[in-house]
């Protein structure tokens, strides 16, 4: 009998720290709801892919309205529910191929990527903000994966004047939740609107958007409260983007994750600011976050 009654007090002492156990990690899950894939690491923000496999659906341009169509990249899987999505413009002059590389690339991170192409390879800044929200609005009420999509965890990215774009369609839609010009064109510097979380990527050997009257004024005149960085590339030029590119992926990769899936465990890759290295010039920021 007294053996059964251990036994029985055992089990039961088991079963409430299972429920605890239960109820901690349903805790957790609620207080990240958006995380997606494993733990980070620097391994694994530096690989060139992610946990996800990742498929992938062309979309042409006679079947959108407001931007020249591009190509979907999304996670396989649907098991770990909705994902955020990015959207990104090439540059003047340029395709969704100048981009490409980062479609599958982020999406195996978690996220679904839309590549596109501009109505014309020559539209402006402004042009191009309208046409990466055209995007964002077909990827999650027309296209084939919006059930796949959270439509309240949104970016953008762009290269050259796509990253002029990137940030007018931050400040056109103040909802998104991330902001990644990469070394952008844009003959406004003053962005005092931009309510989005915004990385600044430029280039140390840029001669054609230089940094000093490109990206550092565009970091530097966006609101002081907003959460913000700038990353300078060493050794880059204004089309280092174009090519699979570590340090624009690791960063990338920690900003989205950190701003569009509220994801602290990325926190670390941004805060404290990153130092000068062999691939990057400068780093700013302010640190902590508290988006």
């Amino acid at each position: 009998m007294r053996t059964r009654l251990i036994r029985t007090g055992l089990a039961a002492l088991l079963a409430m720290g299972g429920l605890a156990t239960s109820q901690a990690v349903t805790a957790q899950a609620a207080d990240n709801p958006y995380e997606r894939g494993p733990a980070p690491t620097q391994s694994s923000i530096e690989a060139a892919r992610g946990s996800y496999a990742v498929s992938q659906t062309t979309v042409s341009s006679l079947s959108v309205s407001g931007f020249g169509g591009g190509t979907i990249y999304y996670p396989s899987s649907t098991a770990d529910g909705t994902f955020g999505a990015v959207a990104i413009s090439p540059g003047f002059t340029a395709y969704q191929s100048s981009i490409a590389w980062l479609g599958p690339r982020l999406a195996s991170q978690g996220f679904v990527v839309f590549t596109i192409d501009t109505n014309t390879t020559a539209d402006q800044p402004d042009s191009r903000g309208r046409q990466l929200l055209a995007a964002l609005d077909y990827l999650t009420q027309r296209s084939s994966v919006r059930s796949r999509i959270d439509t309240t965890r949104l970016g953008v990215m762009g290269h050259s004047m796509g990253g002029g774009g990137t940030l007018e369609a931050a400040k056109s839609r103040p909802s998104l939740q991330a902001a990644i010009p990469l070394t952008g064109w844009n003959l406004d510097t003053t962005w005092p609107e931009i309510k989005t979380p915004t990385l600044v990527v430029g280039a140390d050997g840029d001669t054609i958007a230089p940094v000093a009257t490109h990206s550092e004024p565009f970091y530097r005149n966006l609101p002081s409260s907003l959460d913000k960085a700038y990353l300078e590339l060493r050794g880059a030029t204004h089309f280092t983007p174009n090519t699979s590119n570590t340090t624009i992926a690791k960063y990338s990769i920690s900003w989205l994750k950190r701003f569009i899936d509220n994801d602290t465990r990325y926190e670390q890759f941004l805060c404290p600011l990153p130092a000068a290295s062999l691939t990057i010039a400068e780093y700013r920021g302010n640190c902590p976050h508290t988006s």
